[in-house]
């Protein structure tokens, strides 16, 4: 069974990754805005602790837009989008 948005968040926070409400309720905002899955959200998140090694809210945003664009691709898919766009993840 896939994890929710929230289910994912709570195991962020278990392993370390504290996101403080800032963050958190820019990663709602940004799923609200443009409409993508829970998949899509958790994935752009992941890239963004990643690349950055902590939440940029801009690079969220641009890289959260960026997999929306992809139309519901897989997971797999999203990362090799954004491999292929030179993102190292």
């Amino acid at each position: 069974m896939m994890k929710t948005l929230d289910d994912f968040m709570a195991d962020l926070d278990s392993r370390g990754f504290k996101l403080d409400d800032e963050a958190i309720g820019f990663i709602y905002f940004g799923r609200k805005y443009t409409g993508a899955s829970d998949q899509i959200v958790k994935t752009a998140i992941e890239a963004t602790l990643k690349i950055q090694k902590r939440f940029d809210s801009s690079f969220y945003m641009s890289v959260l837009e960026e997999l929306v664009k992809l139309n519901q691709p897989s997971r797999k898919d999203m990362i090799n989008h954004l491999k292929a766009k030179g993102m190292i993840l």
